[in-house]
């Protein structure tokens, strides 16, 4: 219930914001145009976030001939947790991490790197995807997904109105009808804040509670502190080669650790607990 309180105050905030900057750009008109797109994106959001991040990434779904151990891991996970198995997906990046995407436990699918299947052993993968596996229990996927694709539209909205100020506006540019150029400006601004903000909307609490849930299904929260471990260091030195695919920020809190690297004012608007705490709470886990 809580997730769906969650996922419709952020489709209903998509749609305002979505309407303020129709009007801003272009006046009564634009907002019309506005709303009929967000209510568009509202339905694309729900039923189809989940691909959109697949296909952001191009992860690709393999079979059990081409991933074994991976769909080994899964298939045993998946009888502790009493979940249905989700579609099992690599991506084509030394960046060592995993997400964990989809509507509902019918509908998921589990994701995972190069990098990470090159840095972790067998048991550490096992706490990740149980990390995982527990995001999907606990019906944490659809939100993360929609926040990622509404953090994605809304810089994209930010683009445009940055062009806007930039050509002078669309359509009426009066303050009557229109934001004016002080508006577009503004709305360039604090369009991209809003993303971030949205990310923030997924409280960090969450990972906290995956983390529990995950130890608790494969049993070794000493292995997922481990992984987390690794995970914090290999993404901190990640260098990555021209053919990876590149995290993005709007959908940078899906991760497991964050992959992005940043300083103190990105600090400031973390998405994930500090690593030293949930490795610390881990540890002291008695199962």
């Amino acid at each position: 219930m809580k997730n769906i309180l969650k996922t419709t105050v952020l489709l209903a905030a998509l749609t305002g914001l979505m309407i303020v900057i129709g009007r801003v750009i272009g006046g009564p008109t634009g907002m019309i145009i506005a709303f009929i797109f967000a209510i568009i994106m509202n339905f694309g959001s729900y039923w189809y976030s989940d691909k959109i991040v697949l296909k952001m990434y191009g992860a690709r779904e393999v079979s059990p001939a081409e991933a074994p151990n991976l769909h080994r891991i899964v298939d045993g996970l998946v009888m502790r947790a009493g979940l249905p198995k989700p579609k099992v997906c690599i991506i084509e990046s030394g960046m060592p991490n995993a997400f964990a995407t989809g509507r509902n436990p019918q509908n998921a699918a589990v994701a995972v790197t190069t990098g990470i299947l090159q840095l972790l052993s067998y048991e550490e993968m096992e706490g990740v995807l149980a990390h995982e596996l527990a995001h999907v229990k606990n019906r944490d996927t659809l939100i993360s997904a929609i926040a990622a694709t509404l953090a994605g539209v809304i810089t994209m909205l930010a683009n445009w109105a940055q062009w806007a100020a930039i050509f002078g506006g669309f359509g009426n540019r009066d303050d009557e009808n229109g934001g004016g150029i002080i508006g577009l400006i503004a709305m360039a601004i604090l369009a991209p804040l809003a993303a971030t903000l949205i990310q923030l909307a997924i409280s960090r609490s969450r990972e906290f509670a995956a983390d529990a849930e995950g130890a608790s299904i494969c049993r070794k929260p000493w292995a997922l502190a481990n992984a987390l471990e690794k995970l914090e260091y290999g993404n901190a030195h990640y260098r990555p080669s021209i053919s990876d695919v590149q995290a993005k920020e709007s959908s940078a809190h899906m991760f497991i650790v964050n992959p992005l690297k940043g300083g103190a004012i990105q600090s400031l608007f973390r998405t994930h607990p500090v690593t030293e705490e949930r490795v610390r709470r881990l540890r002291a886990m008695r199962i």
